[in-house]
């Protein structure tokens, strides 16, 4: 008979947690669409490369929506048990809560290895992709962002107009340049030829133009002069316009837990380079934990949330949620920065939400509240004195 109930409860959890999982997910996509939008634009991508992208995002943001699922798909199935008086049921019939833990914790246990899965291995193999078809996509692309007859200021500090552009030989014709990436210098360039080429290594793109001159303003002496040249090469850094490109040592997502544990290990001091390091790695496996604390949590909110309190459940477990990343967020920021160690940042959150789930499913084997804010014994009686 236990068995029974167990395999009835766990089935319950699935089909709200698959709708929870996609709206989450939904939700962080479009988070995400700003900036595909913009790579839309600025380089004519196809539909199949911005679907790369967006799968390449994915293992990002799954390792957030899947805690968050697992505890709204607890939850809700208790909800709905509590107010179809099947707990109560249960309770008649000689079943105590503590047999209806298998299936929360094998759930949330479920929960955690794919969130452990997607951590190690799915999120730094979708960051690498997602910043080699980026480079892959300026390196072919880095022309398109270029229109005739019109301003261009997608490069930091720079403003460019070329009056005609031939896509096949990457030529340019009628070419003007206002820099001003200098505080000492401002510049003004203007070719009636120039040729775009790119370099995938190093995310710039080199301008190579012809028979031109340079007005240049030292803001300093406060002096200009003019220069002519037959060939002349302005580079511009793509890092402004391709955020998610990187560029220098690989970034912390991006490494194996090996190649973590080595560089912590490795690390002859502890600088910003090594806390995020640190972090990263407790981070991998305090964020899978969380769908264990989460689920376990999500049980008596929803045990004890009655019919007319089923919106008060929600409330307590969307707030419970809240306070979870609200404590993350800070233990994150906090450790990278080297204010305590980063162990604490990560796991604390769990810590306290698991403290939390514990005791209030003590209340509910109690039959008490979630919770209770009774009038103490001599304040009653003094107002009855009155």
């Amino acid at each position: 008979m236990s068995m029974i109930i167990q395999r009835y409860i766990f089935k319950e959890f699935l089909p709200p947690f698959g709708i929870s999982l996609i709206f989450f997910s939904f939700v962080f996509l479009m988070i995400q669409l700003p900036e595909i939008a913009n790579y839309v634009v600025n380089f004519q991508i196809g539909l199949s490369t911005v679907g790369l992208l967006m799968l390449y995002t994915t293992p990002f943001f799954l390792q957030f929506t899947i805690p968050m699922s697992v505890m709204i798909a607890v939850l809700l199935c208790f909800l709905r048990m509590s107010g179809d008086m099947e707990i109560v049921a249960l309770k008649a019939g000689g079943v105590h809560l503590n047999r209806l833990l298998p299936p929360v914790l094998v759930f949330g246990l479920i929960g955690a290895l794919l969130t452990c899965c997607i951590a190690v291995f799915a999120l730094p193999a979708g960051r690498k992709h997602s910043k080699q078809l980026l480079y892959d996509v300026a390196s072919s692309h880095v022309d398109v962002g270029l229109k005739p007859r019109q301003f261009i200021d997608m490069f930091k500090g720079v403003v460019i107009y070329v009056n005609g552009i031939d896509n096949e030989a990457k030529t340019l014709s009628d070419v003007f340049i206002e820099d001003r990436r200098s505080n000492q210098f401002t510049s003004t360039v203007l070719a009636p030829k120039g040729q775009l080429t790119y370099d995938p290594e190093q995310a710039v793109a080199n301008l190579r133009l012809f028979n031109g001159t340079i007005h240049q303003v030292d803001l300093v002496q406060k002096h200009a002069n003019a220069i002519r040249f037959e060939t002349y090469d302005f580079r511009l850094d793509m890092s402004s316009s391709l955020s998610a490109i990187d560029k220098g040592k690989e970034h912390v997502q991006e490494m194996s837990l090996s190649r973590l544990r080595d560089t912590i290990q490795s690390a002859k001091e502890k600088n910003s380079s090594y806390y995020k390091a640190l972090k990263e790695y407790h981070k991998k496996f305090s964020l899978p934990g969380a769908s264990l604390v989460m689920a376990l949590l999500a049980m008596p909110l929803g045990i004890r949330a009655r019919t007319s309190k089923r919106a008060y459940g929600i409330g307590l477990g969307l707030f419970f949620f809240l306070l979870y990343y609200v404590m993350l967020s800070g233990g994150w920021v906090l450790g990278e920065s080297g204010f305590y160690p980063p162990a604490i940042g990560m796991w604390a959150p769990n810590i306290v939400i698991l403290a939390i789930g514990l005791f209030l499913l003590m209340r509910a084997n109690d039959e008490k509240p979630i919770f209770s804010f009774d009038i103490p014994y001599w304040i009653r009686k003094l107002r009855r004195s009155n």
